[in-house]
């Protein structure tokens, strides 16, 4: 058991008043394995004098650097804001893939070895130490603000403020360690079952989110199955094929079995649910639901296999979107966040079940606007941050386009694609390898390659678009279930 700092009642004291319930470590998916093996969170000079090896390490060369120069280098550093800023950087550098934020117990906070940062303690004027009036120095109210965006300038850097615990963190000091779908041993063999693999029934349904760009440049022209239409109207046709193909997977006999929820957030100026009709105003909703309130019914043409070959058909498709081009902005960051709102509240409703992650899927036109690049990749971030116990939410971005330019589709690595690309290939969810054959499939690409590519395509035509929908909306369907 580990020893306490003599005036352990004063710092249990402060952590009542200040609502102090736990502390944050955030690492990547991969690192779980390592972590539960070993026992707990090492300090990464102590990973490396035992030879502990840490696949997705979430510091760089230079923090380490910075640790070793101030002494850190032997502490586990933990946070008191769940949203830490470093995590999107790391993020942004692809040193983690997917996030999980282990939640501390904050008895450690008095272990007799544990210091405090009243900012990130490698900062210049950082005010780091390990007694009680160290601890005081911490700025409580900084702390415990939604994010730092939404702090005063003064402020910002004392809500990375650190709790450093000396040497190692046992796994029964890690509150929510079994919340992740891995077996904890008995000093055996850990039983460990992949990421990506929940199926999808109606006890564990997932999600899907589509946000569609509805700004005023939607209005260009476009060519689909032949018929001349504005982008916004063949991407509601497609997004209103889609979710009709969704729904059609949940009809079993007479029933409409709920695997999934399904929210369109249209967005220009402002960003909105997108629903039609009786479901107009409403967020998420069920495939029952969707089949018995559709807004309209049109005839489209679309590609048909028949004996003689793929013909152009005339079908009867249910709408539940209009197409809509109107606004000067493409508030790309205020969809984000709407469908970040919607699927915190999923997740929660949904705690302690393996469902597979949600999918958001953004159509657009173009470069979103109104806020910074270093901003965006934050919202972005928090997005992908929000996790099931089977992984973390999927982010595809699909940029169409009505000319005729060369076309970016799932790239495994950022070099040499267009300065667009780059940017919205920071936003992109890194897939995980399951969608590896379904895109080698869908768009004819080499199927030798095991690389993790990112869920984006730029410069896309309808029929691109019509086929990464397809890729981002699988489902791993028990039909006994």
């Amino acid at each position: 058991m580990p020893s306490y700092k003599k005036d352990s009642e004063e710092y249990k004291q402060i952590i009542q008043r200040e609502r102090i319930e736990k502390l944050y470590h955030f690492t990547d998916r991969a690192n779980l394995d390592s972590i539960i093996e070993v026992g707990g969170l090492y300090s990464w000079a102590d990973c490396k004098a035992r030879h502990i090896t840490i696949p997705k390490p979430g510091s760089s060369d230079s923090s380490r650097s910075l640790d070793m120069r101030d002494g850190l280098q032997h502490f586990v550093r933990l946070s008191l804001c769940r949203d830490h800023p470093m995590k999107y950087v790391a993020m942004k550098e692809g040193r983690i893939d997917n996030p999980v934020l282990l939640e501390i117990s904050p008895e450690v906070i008095y272990w007799s070895e544990t210091c405090y940062a009243d900012r990130n303690a490698t900062k210049n004027g950082a005010q780091v130490g390990s007694d009680i009036t160290d601890f005081k120095q911490i700025h409580f109210d900084s702390v415990r603000a939604p994010n730092h965006f939404n702090l005063p300038e003064e402020e910002k850097e004392f809500y990375q403020a650190e709790v450093l615990v000396k040497g190692f963190i046992p796994l029964e000091y890690i509150l929510n360690i079994r919340n992740f779908g891995i077996q904890l041993p008995k000093q055996t063999k850990l039983t460990h079952r992949s990421p990506y693999t929940a199926q999808v029934t109606r006890d564990t349904p997932t999600a899907f989110i589509f946000l569609v760009d509805q700004s005023i440049s939607m209005n260009r022209s476009t060519l689909l199955y032949g018929e001349s239409l504005t982008l916004s109207e063949a991407v509601a046709r497609i997004v209103n094929r889609s979710i009709e193909e969704l729904v059609n997977r949940c009809i079993k006999g007479s029933e409409v079995r709920r695997y999934f929820d399904i929210a369109v957030i249209g967005y220009g100026d402002e960003a909105q649910s997108a629903w039609q009709g009786k479901l107009a105003g409403r967020d998420f909703v069920t495939p029952e639901e969707l089949r018995q309130s559709p807004y309209k019914t049109i005839t489209a043409r679309e590609e048909k296999r028949t004996r003689r070959g793929v013909e152009i058909k005339e079908v009867q498709r249910t709408q539940w979107l209009e197409a809509k081009h109107q606004g000067k902005q493409t508030r790309l960051d205020k969809a984000v966040r709407y469908a970040q709102g919607l699927l915190e509240q999923w997740c929660a409703e949904h705690s302690g079940k393996v469902c597979y992650p949600p999918t958001v899927i953004n159509i657009t036109d173009g470069e979103y606007n109104a806020v910074s690049h270093e901003e965006m990749l934050q919202i972005a971030g928090e997005l992908k941050s929000i996790e099931t116990l089977d992984g973390n939410t999927l982010f595809f971005n699909i940029h169409i386009s009505p000319t005729t330019l060369q076309t970016t589709s799932f790239p495994e690595e950022q070099t040499g694609i267009e300065p667009l690309a780059q940017r919205l290939y920071a936003l992109s969810s890194l897939l995980p390898e399951r969608y590896n054959q379904s895109i080698s499939l869908l768009m004819g690409t080499d199927a030798s390659s095991t690389k993790r590519k990112r869920g984006l395509v730029v410069n896309a035509d309808m029929a691109t678009l019509i086929k990464t929908i397809e890729i981002g909306t699988p489902t791993n369907i028990s039909n006994n279930l």
